[in-house]
């Protein structure tokens, strides 16, 4: 084992393993307001003059919504429950810094997978951008001709959103995040768990389980080098769209 391992097995390994495994986190069925690390009830009041941007993963969850805003307890993100018909969310051929294959939005002609909208203000669409775009794994996009439905009945044709800059993770074909519900899906679905152990049986088959989770998270060249190789057939994002940011 490397030091780099050793050093992970000193910051509890278990909860390393289970930063990685347990993506997307818990998710609301209902919508909220993140605030101070509180969840309020839903205020359609305070979306005014803020850009609905897409959550489709754990951007969903309060818990990621802390790590990301946590820092500043002036931030107020209003995340209303929608659903977005026509497209699903996969998983990205790439694997993040903690140790997850992470979600992706892509086309899927009938069915209607539920989301959610972050109603975000321009500050902390810079603060998303630190960790979607600055990777190079997300560019931020508009997306329109969109049939995307709130919960509260109200519908939009245009919203925003971190669209993958890897592609889907290929196993013959897409392959649905299990945690995030959808009617009428094409694909089979995974637990990001079983995810990671395709990735790893594809990749690093004579490494153990949770020493290959420890590696992705601890070793960047290895993370990049393990992304390299389930990118190698990765299909891009189907949809077209005006990309605002990417990075440079």
């Amino acid at each position: 084992m490397s030091e780099k391992i050793a050093e992970i097995e000193l910051r509890q390994r278990s909860e390393i393993l289970a930063a990685a495994r347990d993506y997307p986190y818990e998710i609301p069925r209902r919508s909220f307001v993140y605030s101070k690390h509180r969840l309020l009830d839903f205020d359609p009041g305070l979306c005014d003059r803020r850009t609905p941007v897409l959550a489709i993963g754990s951007n969903q969850s309060p818990a990621r919504l802390a790590q990301k805003f946590g820092h500043d307890a002036a931030h107020v993100i209003p995340v209303q429950r929608a659903t977005l018909r026509n497209f699903d969310v996969v998983y990205s051929a790439h694997i993040s810094r903690y140790g997850a294959v992470p979600a992706m939005l892509q086309t899927s002609q009938g069915a209607s997978v539920t989301v959610a909208v972050t109603w975000l203000d321009d500050a902390q669409i810079g603060i998303m951008g630190q960790s979607e775009v600055a990777a190079a794994n997300y560019a931020f996009a508009l997306l329109e001709n969109l049939s995307l439905q709130l919960d509260d009945g109200s519908t939009l044709s245009t919203a925003h959103a971190y669209v993958s800059s890897r592609g889907h993770l290929c196993h013959g074909g897409p392959i649905g995040l299990a945690a995030i519900h959808c009617e009428g899906r094409n694909f089979p679905a995974m637990t990001t768990a079983q995810a990671l152990e395709l990735v790893r049986k594809r990749t690093a088959p004579q490494i153990p389980a949770d020493e290959f989770v420890l590696r992705l998270v601890s070793d960047d060249d290895y993370r990049a080098w393990v992304t390299r190789l389930i990118g190698a057939d990765a299909v891009p994002f189907a949809y077209p769209c005006r990309i605002l940011h990417t990075r440079v």
